[in-house]
């Protein structure tokens, strides 16, 4: 699923490094699982979680209810439904809300004036091509601060970076962190991506990366991010 933010194109260096010393029956869980990109790679016990209710309300409709979504949402259609969406079941409203402008929350409808591609007809084969993969998924809609974790997990965290664009619902940065460490210190794995992170967290991987959002982090360079992975060491 084409999400803002997406880890899709790194999964295959990230996982590696992730799931290295899992165990059996370890619990992979994800705080912020967004359009799913790399829980869908992972096998096992799994657990995505997300406080976007339409968005969870999606995946729900998708993996469990077997529901078909639609090929086509005309413009008039996406508008009114972003205007109204209180008129619209959740699961269809994140349907539509997400296919907009680099899968950002109701960014705009795409649309190819030359006619050349059909992004209706690639959001559906996207996502339903992507469902299989995740039979059996644990699907939780909460902040992660209230998750209860099982022991021993290994936690991935793809949350809100600090310096691009704002998410609908805000976030605490210091907060997060906090939560990462005290995660860390109760005997979890814990993974982060992010640009930047505090002192006491340590880079374990990094790679140069082009951005197409025009609304990017400010203080980089245009259309190039250096993503990194932490683990907290104190």
């Amino acid at each position: 699923m084409k999400y803002m933010g997406s880890k899709a194109r790194f999964a295959k260096d990230l996982l590696p490094i992730i799931l290295k010393d899992r165990k059996e029956n370890q619990t992979y869980l994800e705080p912020f699982a967004g359009g799913m990109n790399m829980i869908d790679k992972v096998d096992g016990v799994r657990i995505a979680n997300d406080q976007h209710q339409e968005l969870m309300a999606m995946w729900q409709a998708l993996i469990n209810d077997n529901w078909d979504p639609p090929q086509l949402v005309t413009e008039e259609d996406y508008k009114h439904i972003k205007y109204n969406q209180k008129e619209y079941p959740k699961h269809l409203v994140g349907y539509v809300g997400f296919n907009s402008f680099g899968g950002k929350w109701f960014a705009g409808y795409r649309r190819d004036k030359e006619g050349k591609r059909d992004y209706w007809g690639e959001h559906y084969r996207n996502i339903t091509k992507q469902v299989p993969k995740l039979e059996g998924l644990i699907l939780s809609c909460k902040s992660y601060t209230d998750l209860e974790i099982p022991k021993q997990s290994i936690i991935y965290c793809d949350p809100p970076y600090a310096s691009t664009t704002k998410y609908r619902d805000g976030f605490d940065h210091n907060q997060f962190w906090e939560w990462c460490r005290q995660q860390s210190e109760a005997g979890h794995q814990v993974f982060i991506s992010e640009y930047n992170a505090p002192e006491d967290f340590e880079c374990v991987w990094e790679k140069p990366a082009k951005t197409t959002f025009s609304w990017h982090a400010e203080n980089l360079a245009p259309k190039v991010a250096l993503e990194r992975l932490f683990v907290f060491r104190g």
